[in-house]
């Protein structure tokens, strides 16, 4: 299911920008297939946590048997905002969208919290896939739909629904104002078989991941033309197919109430309502202490205490040398909740930016990478949450998803030694004459100032050298500062120089230093770029920290390129390669000479990744896709792409009366199961 995720460590509110309309074609993220928002990551109602003390906790989910559910009650969730839109394969999707659409759409395929993907009895009997062989060249999937499964209008679903789904997110007609959904493109007809239960899917090309696709499932009427699709779920869903249908969409009081389905012909949901109120983040504590909330994820205001209202139990006021963990401690201190905590489905990394400066030299890159202690940093950041310090070793697979594998050797662990000795390769030399000083890149700049070009509306306004130049092993740094269009070097006011430190490399008269760009209030993003910090400068590099306020974080900074080193998130996804691609296709030449992007921020690449990923995507035997995608990894990591760190971890507060919900990971849940218990 395609959500979108706010990915990285600072406010809420912000984060890549969303997929538009046709005319609005930034640099952004087309999340795919349950690509997981941390705040309501899908999950399942298992009995509690699930993991080990050498891994991640995949989900902590506070369980009950139905039967220990009394009838009837409300929910009361805590959201970010009500959503511009509920059709979350259409721009303005966001967190709220996801869970609505989880509660009252149909789910061909559930996850579990291994991202496993099982179907769902509730909407089919059967589903088939069937490579292609001789005598039948394409791969051809079949459904057999839950005779029961019918709209709330009493519609019975149908192939009309797939075909329509289909249409609109297969990318061929721009009217639709979709999100590139990975596997709809791939179609070549959607018909009904055998009678009207059945489905038959046939694929242009080979698709790994089918069972992500048509979850959700909208119907017909809100696909079946561009005008339906782009504003027809604006202010609700007309009809659903789900435990839950869409009462109202409230935005004066910033609410979305979900009620029972009288329709839904499984399980009866336990709950007569769930009330999806906007609650501020920096305010959910203080909703929580005094009743008003039953539930609500509480990981933002502890990395961004600043603004925290506290609940009445609370001791240290947020703006005190310990705010994060005085925010924390009270979460924990709450009376009559539960602080459900697991490793998230989304992952904290440093991008590394080859397409500019001293990173343009992969030595350079791969001696970073190797002076970075990631488990330093795991240590710092989920210790104090009582999370295991697990590092993460993947681009592709999260450490609690199945077939996770750390491919960190095809690089190297942490080693300072070999690092100096890389960039002593490079030429960066400990001791050598330095005639040009340090740029200041954080005290002579405004947080959010834009001294990039703007990323604009073209889909490559990005600055830096090709892929190519950026593999070069002997890319000079006057051969990376002519690849910046004049464009970025005019915007761009002449820094106050710096003192350097003693013992920071130079090489041509010029010091070793990057600029890392972190999101301003977030505590882990400053407590990693402290550490990255002090980590390179064991090895003679300057990285000087740079924070950066909202939206401008990404549209400003990252997607044009003005950056060396970045802290934030990605969502991990249970399709992997065919969600994660974009991360790491090799940037290609646009119509003006400069890099096509995309989301492949870091600006470097490989015609063999690529060529691995596709085939990954491509291949229908479960152990050859793993095999694949294991190759690309290792290319990824010989690349010095990026430095994946760890999980994010994910803290929910839950009422202890309420069972089937909590901090879920990777899983889907079960609405019908959630409730109050009989005892409370």
């Amino acid at each position: 299911m395609p959500i979108i995720q706010d990915v990285h460590d600072g406010p809420a509110e912000s984060g890549p920008p969303a997929p538009g309309p046709a005319a609005d074609r930034r640099p952004r993220r087309a999340v795919g297939t349950a690509a997981l928002l941390l705040t309501v990551a899908l999950g399942v109602g298992v009995a509690a946590c699930s993991g080990s003390d050498s891994g991640p906790i995949a989900s902590d989910v506070p369980g009950a048997d139905r039967t220990e559910l009394r009838e009837g009650g409300t929910l009361r969730w805590a959201v970010n905002a009500v959503p511009a839109t509920l059709n979350v394969f259409q721009t303005g999707t966001d967190a709220t969208s996801a869970l609505v659409a989880q509660a009252a759409l149909p789910t061909l395929f559930r996850l579990d919290d291994r991202a496993r993907a099982t179907l769902d009895p509730d909407f089919l009997v059967s589903a088939d896939s069937t490579a292609p062989a001789a005598g039948h060249p394409q791969q051809t999937v079949v459904y057999r739909l839950n005779p029961k499964a019918v709209w709330s209008d009493g519609t019975p679903i149908s192939a009309a629904d797939f075909a329509a789904q289909w249409k609109a997110l297969s990318g061929t007609d721009s009217a639709y104002w979709s999100t590139p959904a990975a596997g709809y493109s791939a179609i070549a007809s959607v018909t009904q078989g055998a009678d009207a239960h059945h489905v038959k899917v046939v694929f242009k090309q080979p698709c790994a991941h089918w069972k992500g696709l048509f979850t959700p499932l909208y119907p017909a009427s809100a696909t079946k033309s561009a005008e339906a699709f782009n504003t027809g779920s604006k202010d609700g869903l007309a009809v659903s197919a789900g435990p839950f249908k869409v009462a109202r969409v409230d935005r004066s009081a910033g609410s979305v109430t979900l009620v029972r389905n009288p329709a839904w012909w499984g399980d009866r949901a336990r709950l007569d309502r769930i009330d999806l109120v906007a609650v501020p983040v920096g305010k959910r504590l203080e909703a929580l202490g005094q009743g008003r909330l039953d539930i609500a994820a509480l990981d933002r205001a502890v990395d961004d205490p600043a603004g925290v209202v506290p609940a009445a139990t609370a001791a240290p006021a947020a703006d005190s040398a310990d705010a994060a963990g005085a925010v924390y401690r009270s979460a924990e201190a709450l009376p009559g909740f539960q602080l459900r905590k697991a490793a998230g489905a989304a992952y904290t990394q440093l991008t590394l930016n080859g397409g500019r400066g001293p990173l343009a030299d992969p030595r350079v890159r791969r001696a970073v990478a190797r002076a970075v202690d990631r488990q330093h940093i795991a240590d710092a950041v989920l210790k104090p949450f009582g999370l295991p310090a697990v590092t993460l070793g993947n681009h592709l697979l999260l450490a609690d998803q199945d077939g996770y594998q750390d491919n960190t050797a095809a690089l190297g662990r942490t080693d300072r030694e070999a690092a100096a000795e890389l960039l002593e390769a490079a030429g960066w030399k400990v001791g050598g004459a330095i005639t040009t000083p340090a740029p200041d890149t954080s005290a002579s700049r405004s947080a959010g100032a834009s001294p990039g070009p703007s990323a604009g509306p073209s889909a490559h306004a990005s600055a830096g050298p090709s892929a190519s130049a950026s593999a070069s092993a002997s890319a000079s740094e006057s051969e990376s500062a002519s690849a910046v269009p004049a464009a970025a070097t005019a915007a761009t006011p002449a820094p106050a120089p710096v003192p350097v430190p003693a013992g920071t490399r130079a090489r041509g008269g010029k010091p070793l230093t990057l600029d890392l760009l972190i999101p301003s209030g977030s505590t882990t993003a400053r407590r990693i770029a402290r550490a990255v910090s002090a980590d390179l400068a064991r090895v003679g590099i300057v990285a000087v920290p740079r924070a950066v306020d909202g939206a401008g974080f990404f549209a400003d900074h990252i997607a044009a390129g003005d950056f060396d080193l970045a802290v934030f998130s990605w969502p991990g996804s249970p399709n992997t390669v065919a969600d994660e691609r974009p991360l790491y296709a090799k940037p290609q030449p646009g119509p003006d000479g400069l890099p096509v992007v995309g989301l492949n921020y870091a600006r470097t690449g490989t015609d063999e990744i690529d060529r691995l990923l596709d085939e990954a995507a491509a291949a229908l035997d479960p152990e050859e896709a793993a095999r694949l995608t294991q190759q690309a990894d290792v290319r990824i990591w010989e690349e010095a792409h990026s430095l994946p760190l760890f999980q994010r971890p994910e803290l929910v507060a839950v009422r202890d009366s309420v069972a089937g919900v909590g901090a879920f990971g990777f899983a889907t849940p079960r609405f019908q199961d959630m409730g109050f218990r009989l005892t409370s």
